[in-house]
């Protein structure tokens, strides 16, 4: 080495400095940000190409009765994943879980897009929701290792900036394809892009968030709360099938799933979760009440556009557009250096946001309401998650030690999961028992406004709830 050529101690200090300064797109870590957002861009293609497809394939399948179910079919098998991937990548690193994640879900796609009976279309969706679960926890974990907590807020704003295309996009490719090909293409076309994002984030993750967190003696699963995520997945799923099907001996694998639930629920979140204790317990509940009565109450939107107001599906898909736009909003407001010190009471303004527009969007059930006031709803009770959502993610990772952070971040997300497979279970058996299983897909043919009301309405409910766990997040 000459006396002109710096030594790899000065190259390493700079290099260190750099990564000090550096924002999420600078150079040192521009590729790692870029692949784990075109990961997150995939599964927003998918949920709301999905979404728009779903009514379609409900009906085809002659499967209306079993709508919910194959949503929540989809957040059940998550849960195993999920825990799975906190032990996983907390032992061994995040990328081998993203791996297998990825994998699965488009396998999950291809079963759900051949599948002949609606019960081997919801496996086909468990077995996406199997791989989900596996990858949201693993990038959570990654920019948990890999980021400084000031970049924290700014990358999951770009998670929620990698909706925005496929918020727009999304519907109006899904609904395309569906009218013009059919719904299955919408399936099938989808695992294509999984290569893109696979090639470009692995060789990142490898080398930032890599191996396990402490070295030596990692290797082994808490086969405790492998068990835990067994009976928590288990349990969902039967009470799930007890809520859909509406008989009196369904009772008995409600009972069943009720009791695998609780045991399983105070084992994976943190202590006094249920009881909204103030600091990470409040902030895993909020979680799941966000998400599950916001997703609850989406999956039937489409549904009641095609069926209440003749709307085709890729104008009932797009009706959903303008929310991927201001959900990045809302992300990118909490995001702001500035909002710091408000950001639990941002967080409230987004659930009363969530409950406002929740409750607005049955009223499109009277005839005389344009149905834009959906979109418009829509348009802010995104932007209210996007405040919530994002910051809930934020506090999480800043209340986790560095070796715990993929058990809470799979708590986060079983909560979010566990939610919306309660939440859709309580809807699905309120929309079928007032005949929303019955209708066909012209409007007013069938007609049951009463059945959507009785989805929406709770729901909005829930996310009041959402509001004063809001008040519980500072831990005194």
């Amino acid at each position: 080495m000459t006396a002109l050529e710096p030594s790899d101690a000065v190259v390493a200090d700079e290099t260190a400095d750099r990564a000090d300064t550096d924002g999420v797109l600078g150079r040192s870590y521009r590729a790692l940000s870029v692949g784990i957002v075109s990961v997150v861009l995939l599964i927003a293609f998918e949920a709301t190409a999905v979404g728009t497809a779903m009514p379609v394939a409900a009906r085809e399948l002659d499967g209306v009765s079993l709508y919910a179910f194959a949503f929540s079919g989809y957040f059940t098998t998550s849960l195993f994943g999920m825990v799975l991937a906190g032990q996983w990548s907390d032992r061994q690193g995040p990328l081998g879980a993203l791996t297998a994640g990825i994998g699965a879900f488009a396998g999950g796609l291809v079963v759900a897009g051949t599948a002949q009976g609606m019960w081997v279309f919801i496996a086909g969706r468990a077995v996406q929701g199997f791989g989900g679960g596996l990858v949201i926890v693993a990038l959570y974990v990654v920019v948990g290792r890999a980021y400084p907590e000031r970049l924290r807020p700014a990358i999951m704003a770009a998670f929620a900036a990698g909706w925005v295309v496929p918020s727009i996009v999304g519907p109006l490719a899904a609904g395309t394809v569906t009218e013009q090909l059919g719904w299955r293409w919408v399936f099938l076309g989808i695992p294509v892009l999984v290569v893109f994002p696979v090639a470009l984030a692995l060789p990142q993750i490898r080398r930032r968030a890599g191996g396990p967190v402490v070295e030596g003696g990692q290797g082994v699963f808490d086969r405790r709360r492998i068990r835990l995520a067994f009976g928590i997945s288990l349990g969902a799923g039967l009470l799930q099938y007890a809520a859909q099907d509406l008989r009196w001996v369904s009772v008995i694998p409600g009972l069943l799933g009720g009791a695998l639930l609780v045991p399983a629920v105070l084992g994976l979140l943190p202590r006094g979760t249920y009881r909204a204790a103030r600091g990470l317990p409040s902030v895993v509940l909020l979680r799941g009440v966000a998400a599950g009565a916001f997703i609850s109450a989406e999956s039937f939107v489409p549904l009641m556009l095609v069926t209440q107001r003749g709307l085709s599906p890729t104008l009932a898909g797009f009706s959903l557009a303008a929310g991927g736009v201001t959900w990045a909003v809302g992300s990118w407001v909490q995001a702001r250096p500035r909002m710091e010190p408000y950001r639990e009471r941002l967080m409230t303004v987004g659930m009363v946001l969530v409950a406002a527009a929740v409750a607005a969007a049955p009223t499109v059930l009277v005839s005389g309401v344009p149905v834009w006031t959906v979109a418009v709803a829509w348009g802010f009770g995104c932007f209210g998650m996007g405040l919530v959502i994002a910051s809930a993610s934020v506090l999480m990772l800043r209340l986790s030690a560095p070796a715990e952070a993929g058990a809470n971040s799979a708590a986060l997300q079983i909560s979010d999961a566990l939610s919306n497979v309660v939440l859709l279970a309580v809807a699905g058996a309120a929309f079928a028992s007032l005949g929303g299983g019955s209708m066909t897909g012209a409007a007013g043919s069938g007609s049951h406004p009463a059945a959507f009301a009785a989805v929406f309405l709770p729901m909005a409910g829930v996310a009041l709830v959402g509001a004063w766990v809001t008040t519980r997040l500072r831990d005194l």
